[in-house]
């Protein structure tokens, strides 16, 4: 693969499974707890299946690890008693197509906005092309966290809780991870955001 290419479906497979593997638990265990059949979580670890972003986002919360894990970044052990260091007088870039882009279900593109992880906060571009949505089934999520997002163009429809909202160009919300949600995008445009989770 380039530096800084998409990971195809394989790659992404293998690394939900090296992150299962990693933490110990088995492929039965991880499918129980995300609701789905041991045989679907199989095909997504081998490439012939994309997960949504809802269920990237199960996956890695039920593994402890941040998002940025299933782009291929280090992470510590969920264990681990010493936070990642970050150097406040160092200076990192990326340039462009240096980080990779996640390509998920409904061709729903992540891409991290920072140089390098950051401990703590997770800064994303994401990418909803029309007809797209988070989930699969029009299922909602829910995590640990707080999430803030920005639409950048296009249309996003929002469903947290009980209640709908649209955002658009320069419109930004701000909502608890905990209370289910999923995005859409009913637009005939692709929409663009910036989305910052926090833990």
């Amino acid at each position: 693969m380039l530096p800084g290419a998409p990971p195809d479906d394989e790659e992404l497979g293998a690394r939900i499974r090296a992150l299962r593997l990693e933490r110990g638990m088995s492929l039965r265990a991880l499918a129980t707890a995300l609701g789905i059949s041991p045989s679907a979580l199989s095909q997504m670890e081998r490439g012939k299946m994309r997960p949504s972003v809802t269920r990237l986002f199960q996956i890695v919360s039920i593994l402890q690890v941040p998002l940025a894990a299933a782009f291929g970044e280090d992470v510590p052990a969920p264990a681990a008693a010493e936070p990642v260091e970050v150097k406040p007088d160092e200076v990192v870039l990326a340039r462009s197509g240096d980080v990779p882009a996640l390509s998920l279900g409904h061709g729903v593109e992540y891409r991290r906005l920072t140089p390098v992880p950051i401990p703590g906060v997770e800064i994303f571009e994401s990418v909803y092309p029309p007809g797209s949505s988070s989930s699969q089934d029009a299922e909602y999520l829910r995590h640990s966290g707080h999430e803030m997002g920005s639409v950048l163009s296009g249309t996003l429809t929002l469903d947290i809780g009980f209640e709908r909202y649209e955002l658009g160009p320069g419109d930004s919300i701000r909502f608890p991870s905990t209370t289910p949600h999923r995005i859409r995008n009913t637009g005939d445009v692709p929409a663009v955001a910036v989305w910052v989770n926090l833990p």
